[in-house]
């Protein structure tokens, strides 16, 4: 048999944990810094534009003009509560496209009462739809009348009845 003394064990020093935590904290900081840096644009940072003020805003600003609609109104289905749909709209455009829209409303009309008559009557009944309606009843307008002419279709009466 062999003899062991403490001797012959050889005891291995712990190693520190202490540079894993500081290597840790240093990439942490590293990685707090150049996420600053790279957001705030000190580094590859975008060039500055200047924004008028005062009535240069105003001259920048595109103007608008608000074309209203004709009422329009749509029978609803026989076996609905309600008997019909009072519709009435303002179109939103561009004082430099208000003349091409002015000539195109019988366009717009056409397809707005084409679109509320094949609506489901469950469908305008619900009072989160309108957001909805509003946003299909825009974009068929704006196919309607060519791209970019109509910003918004601002609805001012939908009254069932």
């Amino acid at each position: 048999m062999a003899d062991t003394t403490t001797d012959d064990l050889e005891l291995e020093p712990k190693s520190s944990k202490m540079p894993i935590i500081i290597g840790l904290v240093l990439l942490l900081a590293g990685g707090g810094v150049g996420f600053f840096v790279t957001w705030s644009g000190i580094i590859f940072g975008h060039e500055s534009v200047e924004e008028p003020m005062g009535d240069e805003m105003k001259d920048a600003a595109p103007k608008v003009v608000f074309i209203p609609l004709e009422p329009i109104t749509v029978s609803l289905s026989p076996n609905s509560q309600q008997k019909h749909l009072r519709f009435r709209a303002q179109l939103e455009v561009f004082e430099k496209n208000a003349k091409e829209v002015e000539q195109n409303i019988p366009r717009v009309v056409d397809v707005l009462n084409g679109y509320l008559r094949a609506v489901e009557v469950r469908d305008i009944e619900d009072p989160a739809a309108l957001t909805r309606l509003r946003a299909q009843m825009l974009r068929r307008v704006q196919i309607a009348t060519g791209r970019d002419r109509i910003n918004d279709l601002l609805i001012m009466e939908f009254v069932l009845n």
